[in-house]
């Protein structure tokens, strides 16, 4: 898919927009003041693959905890996360934090943005202009009453255009709403206005049932469109949950890879063998192999369990496994290279794999397929 044409903006040693990857982010859930707490979540975080985490400073004491943050979590892009008080976002910038995201719902002092723009400017440090439909500047959303989708755009474009006044281009922007139409609405009129960079979300999306429902709907949508830059799923739970459903987002559109794309049939009258369990065990297993094996991500495996899409769905996965009646034909590259019992099945299809890594990384022929040939 074609990506929509950006700016680049630089967080640390990690670039959001231009021809860069799209980047998962997530958010601390701890209270700010408990530095040992909040830098425990940051490390956890990045840790599961979440590439930027945002820290919120709500108050004087969360804004004196950052430089110990910083300090502690010192290999993490950091985002402070502003609202109502500009000076935290001096605090931040001076404690070392990379990024600044802040409302234009609330912070609508001229003179103090300008403050804290030459301080972001001075050290690098690019803006996130973060509109949210719950908190929107007040005067954009009178003058479109009745159209929430253009008070949310008029919203960033103000706070955009006071930026630019200030001759500060390193600006990221989001544009969410817990609605999801709402949400692709704004963010593909805006896309249309400007050049900048986007940070997806749908906004309170709500528990991780439903929350990965609206994220994968409203994320995915866009970045199937080519629009956005970098994604933060919000799950009302653990943050944890939000860099794996990200990853899945991104997984799932071809985008990036962060595990073994597995195709497994759902399972029927029609099955004949333990779909379920094969596949858990089949996902399980390229896990673990994909710490010492990275190629094994660019694979797709196949474990199905009938006679009516098995052979056509492992005959189109790298590595492939039609199962029925007790016995399963395993296939490499659309071809048929052995058939073994249902036992055998898991350590047959794993056994392929790392053959065909091998024979891939060493360019030398299958041992199967040269049996087949002869």
């Amino acid at each position: 898919m074609k990506r929509r044409t950006t700016r680049s903006v630089k967080v640390r040693h990690l670039v959001i927009g231009g021809e860069a990857p799209v980047s998962i982010q997530s958010m601390t859930k701890t209270d700010t003041t408990d530095i040992e707490a909040t830098v425990r979540q940051v490390r956890a975080l990045a840790t599961a693959g979440c590439e930027i985490v945002r820290v919120a400073v709500p108050t004087i004491e969360a804004s004196k905890a950052l430089a110990d943050i910083r300090r502690e979590a010192d290999k993490v892009p950091l985002v402070a996360d502003i609202h109502f008080h500009p000076q935290f976002a001096i605090a931040a910038i001076e404690a070392g934090f990379d990024k600044i995201r802040w409302n234009p719902g609330n912070i609508r002092n001229t003179e103090r943005v300008r403050e804290v723009v030459e301080r972001a400017k001075e050290r690098g440090i690019p803006i996130r202009v973060g509109v949210n439909v719950g908190s929107l500047d007040p005067e954009c959303e009178a003058a479109h009453k009745g159209n929430l989708v253009e008070a949310i755009v008029q919203s960033a474009l103000k706070s955009v255009r006071l930026l630019e006044g200030f001759g500060f281009y390193d600006v990221v922007l989001s544009l969410k709403s817990s609605d999801v139409p709402q949400m692709l609405a704004a963010y593909r009129r805006m896309a249309q206005l400007c050049d900048y960079p986007f940070h997806l979300g749908v906004t309170e999306a709500g528990l991780p049932d439903i929350s990965t429902v609206k994220s994968s709907i409203g994320i995915g949508a866009l970045l199937a469109e080519g629009i956005g830059d970098t994604i933060r799923v919000s799950i009302t739970g653990d943050p944890i949950e939000e860099v794996k459903v990200a990853q899945r987002i991104l997984s799932s559109l071809n985008l990036r890879r962060f595990e073994t794309n597995v195709i497994a049939c759902p399972s029927c009258g029609r099955c004949e063998i333990d779909v379920v369990g094969i596949a858990n065990q089949v996902q399980a297993r390229l896990s673990a192999l994909a710490k010492t094996e990275p190629r094994c991500l660019d694979l797709t495996v196949a474990v199905m369990g009938c006679v009516v899409n098995g052979p056509g769905e492992s005959e189109h996965a790298d590595i492939g496994l039609a199962g029925g009646g007790g016995v399963g034909v395993i296939y490499r590259k659309g071809r048929q290279i052995r058939r073994v019992p249902e036992a055998q099945m898991v350590d047959a299809l794993l056994d392929e794999v790392q053959q065909l890594l091998h024979s891939a990384a060493n360019d030398t022929p299958h041992p199967h397929e040269a049996a087949l040939s002869s």
